[in-house]
C-alpha cells in the first residue's frame, strides 16, 4: 500500500520517526552550527530577518549596538534569518542544533576574513570563537560571478578566501602573505584577474591563529540565486536610508545576463570551482555545497515559481514570487526554500518530510500549500527518491539517529548494528 492511500500509516510513521529523533536528540550534545554571511543569511526585511532569533546567537548584535554604522538603521538586531528558520527545521525532526550567526550587510567572505569591516566588528573573531562542528559560507551575491565592467564581481577573490577561511577554520595556522602570492604570482598579474590595484596585490596580510580550529567540522557553501535586478529589470533602484522601502528611479537597468539560468550557471560553475580549490590542499576541504540558487531555478522550471518578477502578470498569475522587491534579496518564499535546500544538504534528511504543517512556515505566514510545493522543490533538487512505505521511513529515521549519536559520541562503525537488526525483525 502506498504512503499517498494510507494517510493514517503515514501519521503513524511520521510520529514514530519524530519521537525516535527527539529521543536522540535530547540526549545528545548539540552540534554547533556557524552561518557566516551577509543579508542573504540574515533575511534583510521582517518577517524572515528576526524570525526565530531568540533561539539563534546573533554574533554582530552587540557589534551592532556598540557601533551601529556596522550596518543599516532598517535592519535592527538581534537576527534569526535563514539560520532561524534552520533551526526550527532541526526542532520539528529532533535534531539538537545549537545555531550561531555571523553576518554584515553586503559583506564579502574576504571582508569577514580581512575584517575589513566598522570599528569593532571582528567578523574573523566570530569564525574563531569557537570549535564549530559545522560552518555555512555565503558569498556575496556579485564575487562569484565573470568579472564585467559594472559588476562588483571577483571569482579570483572568491575561490582564494573561500579556502582560507575552510583552511583556518580546519588548520587554524596563523598566516602572513600577499595576495599575489596566491592570485597571479606578481603584482601586475594579481591586478590584472582582481581589478585591485598593485599595491594592494603586494600588501602584507597578517592573520592570527585560530585556537578554534576542528579538523573535522564540517563547512559547507552556500550557492546564492540569480538577481532579476540584473536580467532585465526596467529600471534602478534606491533604497530609503531610514525606511528600507525600494524606490525605482527610472534610469534604465544595465543587464548583465541573458536570463536568470544564465546567471545560475555561472553561479554554480563558480561554487564548484572554489569546493575543487579548497579541496586540493588537503586541508579538509568543502562537505558540500548547498545548491539554493538551482532550487530557484527548479522551483521556476516546476511552475510553482513566477519565473518574472517584473511581468505585468506577476501579481496575478497565482505562481510564489522568490525574489523581495528589489530583485536582488529573497522574498520570506525565497528565504523559506533557501532554509530547506541547506536543512537537507547539511542534515542528510529530505526537506519534504516536514510536511504541510510545518511550523516556520506558519510562522512567517506561508500557506500550508506553498510550504509544500517548496519542500517538494528543494526536496528534488537534492536528489531524494520517492517517499518510502511507513516501516522503511521509520526504520530511516531510527538509523539517522542512531549514525548522529554513534557520531557525537564516537561510537565504533558497528556498534549500532544490533540495534538496527532488532528493528528491522
Amino acid at each position: 500500500m502506498s504512503l499517498m492511500t494510507s494517510p493514517q500509516r503515514l501519521a503513524g510513521a511520521a510520529a514514530l520517526v519524530a519521537a525516535s529523533l527527539a529521543s536522540f536528540g535530547a540526549h545528545a550534545e548539540a552540534t554547533r552550527i556557524l552561518f557566516v554571511g551577509n543579508s542573504y543569511t540574515f533575511g534583510r526585511v521582517d518577517p524572515v530577518m528576526s524570525y526565530n532569533a531568540a533561539n539563534v546567537h546573533d554574533l554582530t548584535a552587540a557589534m551592532y549596538a556598540t557601533n551601529p554604522s556596522g550596518a543599516n538603521s532598517f535592519e535592527p538586531h538581534p537576527w534569526g534569518g535563514v539560520a532561524g528558520i534552520f533551526k526550527q527545521f532541526t526542532v520539528e525532526v529532533g535534531l539538537n542544533y545549537d545555531v550561531s550567526l555571523s553576518a554584515r550587510n553586503a559583506a564579502s567572505l574576504r571582508g569577514q576574513f580581512l575584517n575589513s569591516n566598522g570599528a569593532g566588528w571582528d567578523l574573523r573573531g566570530n569564525i574563531g570563537s569557537q570549535a564549530w562542528d559545522q560552518v555555512v559560507l555565503q558569498e556575496q551575491s556579485d564575487e562569484p560571478l565573470t568579472r564585467q565592467p559594472g559588476l562588483a564581481s571577483n571569482p579570483a577573490y572568491f575561490s582564494t578566501y573561500a579556502n582560507l577561511i575552510e583552511n583556518w577554520i580546519h588548520q587554524g595556522n596563523a598566516l602572513s602573505y600577499r595576495e599575489r602570492d596566491l592570485i597571479g604570482g606578481t603584482n601586475a598579474k594579481c591586478a590584472e584577474i582582481t581589478g585591485a590595484s598593485t599595491g594592494t596585490c603586494g600588501t602584507l596580510r597578517t592573520i592570527p591563529a585560530n585556537a578554534n580550529a576542528n579538523p573535522n567540522a564540517q563547512v559547507y557553501l552556500y550557492q546564492t540565486w540569480a538577481r532579476p535586478n540584473l536580467v532585465d529589470a526596467p529600471s534602478q533602484t534606491t533604497t530609503d536610508p531610514v525606511t528600507g522601502a525600494v524606490i525605482p528611479t527610472g534610469v534604465p537597468a544595465t543587464s548583465f545576463y541573458t536570463s536568470l539560468q544564465a546567471m545560475t550557471d555561472d553561479l554554480r560553475g563558480a561554487y564548484l570551482a572554489a569546493a575543487l580549490v579548497a579541496g586540493a590542499d588537503g586541508s579538509g576541504g568543502i562537505a558540500g555545497i548547498a545548491p539554493v540558487g538551482d532550487a530557484f531555478m527548479r522551483a521556476i522550471a516546476d511552475g510553482v515559481a513566477t519565473p518574472d518578477m517584473y511581468a505585468p502578470s506577476a501579481m496575478s498569475d497565482g505562481l510564489i514570487d522568490l525574489w523581495f522587491d528589489d530583485g536582488t534579496h529573497a522574498s520570506k518564499y525565497g528565504s523559506y526554500l533557501s532554509a530547506l535546500t541547506l536543512f537537507g544538504t547539511i542534515t542528510g534528511l529530505d526537506p519534504a518530510t516536514l510536511g504541510l504543517n510545518e511550523i516556520a512556515a506558519r510562522d512567517l505566514g506561508i500557506s500550508a500549500k506553498d510550504a509544500g510545493l517548496l519542500q517538494r522543490v528543494a526536496s528534488a533538487q537534492l536528489g531524494f527518491a520517492a517517499v518510502p512505505e511507513p516501516a522503511t521511513l521509520a526504520l530511516v529515521g531510527l538509523g539517522v539517529g542512531m549514525m548522529w549519536l554513534r557520531r557525537r559520541r564516537g561510537a565504533a562503525p558497528g556498534a549500532m548494528a544490533p540495534a538496527m537488526a532488532a528493528m528491522a525483525a
